[in-house]
């Protein structure tokens, strides 16, 4: 079995495309959705989040003196240090509210007032937690900042004193710890492996229980969303061990906003390696993954379809888990889906299915996903169709004979040679391997395809191609001309006329850049 892969891998290094194997073929998810991440916002929760005005308990009448007031920022900060429990109270709740307006509040201003070691001396006050609570989501807010403001929290030393926080007896100082430990866990890798190493994992998964109030457990579902964010570096293998237990619990739950945050979790688990993918296949999670594919809320889909999309981008066996779970039944309605978003992650999905081996190619094919997948090359938006030309063309590198001469018969030629003219060179890069590889896997039949490509335009678009300033696109070009278009120049040249193998079939001799090992019908 390993034997036949290292052959298939050889013939794919060095016959059909130079340097794209099967590696290569499987794309990562940062490779190729730079314009979905622009709607990161839309699709799930921001890094840091500022707890607003609404948010709050009920004021009490301690700041009622200051209500109305235009209270200088020295004369918070004098009234926080204060010695008298109501002043220094009403003091905070202050620089509280001025943190939690809505447009532009004065993080700078407070920051350089000083306010920041008075407020984290605050935290530690266990015998007055309503001064805790304020202090915290004073400092939340100021964490929800810039990471220069976020890192001012943190260099104030008040992650410990959130920490100790978590086990407060008061729920509400105890959400706003971890409310805040979620906005510098956000800020990046340095962050959150800080807040890991003082032991913050612990104690907030012990969060994830049936007593705990939903808008808690959402906030704690949030900062574990945190803590599996980033893969420069990942998290420690250890911290990802001792959250799958969770996310696999949470990943029933009914709510919307912990569902979704939890299914996003895993999806940047399994963009971290795959060693990653591996822990998050092993935890047992992705047979309840796979059915959100279809869940009425687009949300937990597009979470899902990402989850499982990263999954694929492994190996083969990696890849087969998720097929084993029925996962290409859920595909006719994603790649029919009125959200242009969807259909492109789906494709691309797929494209990493037909990287795989021939019984996956197969699993495509017999789903009926390519008719649907030519549809996208044709209709789609622009990403999506650059999503199927690799899915296309994967195949053709991947699959057999017989999958290929079934891409033929579905009408794969025109729509591929309809995108030789647009801008994206990589596009044509792959759309042009797509060409090649389907002339040469039809060997005696390549006639009836040079045929199509002739009617509906692509010959004239591929000899456009021999000008192109990318030199591998340029050979390529050349390369296919040469060999399918060259007329009566074949004649002339005894180092393209196919020679018949044992077999009474057919192969090309290995011509200038064009390299032939072993293949034939």
């Amino acid at each position: 079995m390993a034997e036949n892969g290292a052959l298939e891998n050889h013939r794919i290094r060095s016959f059909k495309n130079k340097g794209r194997d099967a590696e290569a073929m499987r794309r990562q998810r940062n490779e190729v959705s730079v314009e979905l991440r622009k709607n990161k916002r839309d699709e799930h929760l921001l890094k840091k989040r500022n707890v607003p005005q609404s948010e709050s308990l009920d004021d009490s009448d301690v700041d009622s003196d200051l209500k109305g007031q235009n209270v200088t920022l020295e004369t918070i900060l004098q009234n926080a240090s204060s010695n008298n429990n109501v002043v220094q109270l009403s003091a905070v709740q202050a620089a509280r509210k001025l943190l939690s307006s809505d447009r532009n509040p004065p993080i700078d201003d407070l920051v350089r007032s000083g306010i920041l070691p008075v407020l984290v001396k605050c935290l530690d006050r266990d015998d007055h937690p309503s001064l805790q609570f304020e202090a915290a989501w004073a400092l939340t807010n100021i964490a929800s900042g810039t990471s220069a403001q976020t890192q001012a929290v943190v260099q104030s030393n008040a992650v410990p004193l959130f920490l100790k926080l978590l086990h407060s007896p008061h729920q509400n100082v105890c959400e706003q710890a971890v409310w805040a430990l979620g906005n510098i866990i956000g800020d990046g890798p340095q962050c959150r492996d800080y807040v890991i190493s003082l032991g913050a994992v612990k104690p907030l998964l012990s969060f994830i229980c049936p007593t705990v109030p939903l808008s808690f457990l959402r906030n704690v579902t949030w900062v574990i969303v945190n803590l599996c964010r980033n893969k420069d570096p990942p998290p420690p293998m250890e911290t990802v061990q001792e959250i799958l237990p969770a996310l696999c619990v949470l990943i029933y739950h009914t709510d919307i906003n912990i569902l979704v945050d939890t299914v996003w979790a895993v999806s940047y688990l399994t963009d971290g390696g795959n060693e990653q993918i591996q822990m998050v296949i092993e935890s047992g999670v992705v047979p309840f993954l796979v059915p959100l594919l279809s869940h009425q809320e687009v949300k937990v889909q597009t979470a899902a379809l990402r989850a499982v999309g990263n999954i694929v981008t492994g190996t083969d066996e990696q890849t087969q888990a998720v097929l084993n779970c029925d996962v290409l039944a859920h595909f006719p309605t994603l790649l029919t889906h009125p959200k242009d978003k969807i259909n492109k992650e789906a494709v691309w999905f797929l494209s990493n299915i037909t990287a795989g081996n021939q019984q996956q190619v197969q699993a495509v094919i017999d789903a009926g996903l390519i008719p649907m997948v030519i549809h996208q090359l044709t209709k789609g938006d622009f990403g999506t169709q650059k999503e199927a030309a690799w899915a296309i063309s994967n195949l053709t590198i991947s699959g057999k004979k017989e999958q290929v001469e079934y891409l033929i018969q579905q009408g794969v030629v025109a729509p591929l040679c309809g995108l030789l003219e647009v801008r994206d060179t990589q596009v044509v890069q792959v759309v042009l391997d797509g060409l090649k590889n389907i002339l040469l896997m039809a060997g005696e039949q390549a006639s009836a395809v040079t045929v199509i490509i002739e009617e509906c335009g692509g010959l004239e678009k591929i000899e456009n191609l021999q000008q192109h300033e990318n030199e591998y696109i340029y050979k390529l070009a050349f390369e296919i001309i040469d060999m399918y278009f060259s007329g009566d120049d074949i004649d002339e040249d005894s180092s393209l006329v196919p020679e018949a193998t044992q077999g009474g079939t057919f192969t090309f001799s290995t011509s200038g850049d064009l390299q032939t090992d072993d293949f034939t019908f």
